[in-house]
């Protein structure tokens, strides 16, 4: 059953806007930087998983579905680099670092097997979707227009989440850690990449 953005962030803290001249601004630059970052960093676990997957006898099947997921990705990742330009707000300053992270995660989850390569996508995606609902509720009375494109990239992700479980995320080896290592790992890049 998908949850609504309201009765996610219901459960958690949705960040409260600063105070001060000029603190709209400053909260859609870091949620945009972040939100570009992070769907750069999928277009790269992706791809790698992909590249690792693509060769290997019988791997028609989720390697289609990669490439599906990485051109949602990259649907996504454009419109933030769009947004990026009209707002006039800087990528954040570890997209070099980003870009390496989220090839070693995609080309070591692959490697490990289909199986890791879908508890990754799980991982990666339950932290994006959450992020997601959270920023919905922040902006839908300021910015409808955005909050309704998040919405529609929310639903995305979960789509992918939701596949991932029904391909046999959960049966990957070491399936809670590697899950657990994956989470903590996004939303340290989350609050890191909303600052730098």
């Amino acid at each position: 059953m998908t949850q609504t953005p309201d009765s996610i962030a219901d459960a958690r803290r949705v960040p409260l806007p600063r105070p001060g001249p000029g603190a709209p601004q400053r909260r859609m630059a870091e949620m945009l930087r972040v939100d570009h970052a992070g769907e750069f960093a999928a277009v790269h676990i992706y791809r790698a998983q992909r590249a690792i997957l693509g060769d290997r006898k019988g791997m028609e099947q989720i390697t289609g579905d990669l490439t599906e997921m990485e051109g949602h990705e990259q649907v996504h990742l454009d419109r933030f680099n769009a947004l990026l330009n009209e707002h006039k707000v800087r990528p954040t300053a570890m997209i070099p670092v980003w870009k390496i992270a989220a090839t070693v995660l995609g080309a070591g989850t692959a490697l490990i097997g289909e199986k890791a390569a879908h508890a990754c996508t799980e991982a990666v995606e339950s932290v994006i979707e959450e992020h997601y609902a959270d920023q919905i509720k922040e902006i839908r009375d300021r910015d409808p227009d955005l909050a309704a494109e998040l919405t529609q990239f929310r639903e995305e992700e979960l789509a992918h989440h939701d596949h991932a479980i029904a391909h046999g995320s959960r049966e990957a080896p070491a399936y809670r850690l590697l899950s657990s290592v994956i989470k903590v790992g996004c939303k340290a890049a989350i609050k890191i990449s909303e600052r730098i």
